[in-house]
């Protein structure tokens, strides 16, 4: 389950939208030693600011190549997520107006699938 959730207008970048998030949530998890994500999140400026951030060290899983299937170690965990967002209706197309009723829509559909495993 995640620590925290961050909704952006589609301006802001994965990146930028990340460094906001542990700004503005003021996340402070002390046993944080690693930040794995996807592709999307390369680059040595956005891993020295999180870094300086949280004191954590990115990690990326990135594919190698396209059409061509390869077991890519910690890559399943972070599509995992993205999956079990897919399987909610109400998120798999963005038709809400404000950004915090998308929020509490994510946030809705990480509590159900928390319920449905107890």
């Amino acid at each position: 389950m995640p620590y925290a959730i961050w909704v952006t207008t589609a301006n802001i970048t994965d990146r930028n939208g990340a460094v906001e998030m542990f700004i503005e949530t003021g996340l402070d998890i002390p046993t944080l030693l690693k930040i794995l994500c996807d592709g999307g999140y390369t680059g040595e400026d956005f891993a020295s600011k999180i870094k300086s951030i949280t004191g954590a060290e990115v990690e990326v899983a990135k594919r190698s190549e396209l059409h061509k299937f390869a077991v890519i170690p910690k890559r399943w965990i972070v599509e995992r997520t993205l999956g079990w967002l897919d399987k909610c209706r109400r998120l798999w197309k963005n038709c809400e107006r404000h950004l915090h009723s998308t929020l509490n829509m994510v946030k809705l559909a990480f509590v159900s699938l928390l319920l449905r495993r107890l």
